[in-house]
């Protein structure tokens, strides 16, 4: 018997991420998600460079396409800023979605029991009961985590599914609109419960400034404040935070309550904004494509900023691929899919490098 060696790679973790490939990982990992789907259009037997054109050239060629592009970008702003913060703390909410339709049911409370109403206190206070509901559902995920250990990712999602039915019930039931012609929606809202419009002839409205108004403050909560310096601490290194007095439980909450709110206030500006009425397609995956929007910007409030309006420009790009290119909205969510994935690979070889170490393995002589 003898012994022969062979290499194997391992990954071997790099003493310092350098800043340049950390800020070069989200352009390459665009730009592996463009070749590899590129392949895919060309087996699905579609026109390749149409569909890129489409999707990410064409929401840029005219102010109108743009403008649904910073449209679509207030709510995944909005949900990815305060997704990153717990993130950051290692507090994993997955349930985004089901409380955005949360805060899109709660806001939709007030139009829809007092149709009548009119003052320019409706809109404010439809935000921010959609923000509360938001925070509502999210304190169901705390809760269960904290005082049974529950998993968040897995109770989070379900109760994603859980809003879902809600809506459908009050929809199909008795938020339905008697002369909606049986479709399942709520009453068209009054002007009062609109939020105002930010840009002249468009759709824009102030939920973009919203969101940006919540990007500094997440800048400054995580990065100036002790309270985002525990969640931090709490996120790295548990141990050294549990020895430092700092309560994960404490954590947990703060970390799902603020990731909440800031979904039902995205839910609560979809409907009084563009929608103007409660529908069961508000559930359109912002909540999930937020997820890809605040790993992509790097968990920091900077970045999430320039990732909402790509992912955004994906969004109405992947509408216009659809129609012009005849391509299936399953090839869109790969597409989305597959750009979280390749971020996630990008990123991995900006803290760690391919080393290859022997194996010893037996052969006969």
């Amino acid at each position: 018997m003898s012994r022969t060696f062979l290499a194997l790679p391992t990954l071997v973790r790099r003493e310092r991420a350098s800043l340049a490939a950390t800020l070069l990982a989200p352009p390459i990992a665009l730009i592996i998600t463009v070749i590899l789907n590129l392949g895919l259009y060309v087996v699905m037997g579609r026109d390749p460079a149409a569909v890129v054109y489409a999707m990410l050239i064409e929401p840029f060629v005219s102010w109108a396409s743009f403008s649904e592009v910073l449209l679509k970008t207030g709510p995944l702003l909005l949900i990815a800023q305060g997704l990153a913060i717990g993130f950051r703390a290692k507090v994993f909410n997955i349930g985004a979605e089901g409380q955005f339709v949360l805060g899109a049911i709660f806001a939709s409370a007030i139009p829809i029991w007092w149709p009548g109403a009119t003052g320019q206190w409706i809109w404010p206070a439809m935000l921010l009961l959609g923000t509360i509901g938001g925070a509502f559902w999210a304190s169901l995920t705390a809760f269960w985590r904290v005082r049974l250990n529950a998993n968040e990712i897995l109770v989070s999602l379900m109760l994603s599914f859980v809003a879902v039915q809600l809506l459908n019930y009050l929809l199909l039931g008795p938020w339905k609109d008697p002369n909606g012609f049986n479709f399942p929606q709520s009453v068209m809202f009054q002007y009062d419960a609109m939020v105002p419009i930010l840009v002249e002839g468009t759709r824009v409205n102030v939920s973009l400034i919203l969101a940006l108004l919540l990007s500094i403050a997440a800048w400054v909560f995580m990065q100036k404040s002790f309270i985002g310096y525990k969640l931090q601490v709490g996120g790295l290194a548990p141990r050294a935070a549990s020895y430092a007095g700092f309560r994960e439980s404490r954590a947990i909450w703060l970390s799902l309550l603020i990731g909440g709110a800031a979904a039902g206030l995205a839910g609560a500006a979809e409907v009084a904004g563009p929608l103007g009425q409660l529908q069961r397609s508000i559930s359109t995956g912002y909540g999930y494509a937020a997820i890809i929007v605040a790993y992509l910007g790097g968990l920091h409030p900077i970045g999430i900023i320039i990732s909402a309006i790509v992912m955004a420009a994906l969004y109405i790009g992947g509408d216009n691929a659809m129609v012009s290119a005849n391509l299936p909205v399953a090839a869109v969510r790969v597409f989305q899919g597959s750009l979280l994935l390749a971020y996630l690979v990008a990123i991995a070889f900006t803290r760690y490098r391919l080393a290859w170490r022997p194996a010893a393995a037996r052969s006969a002589t």
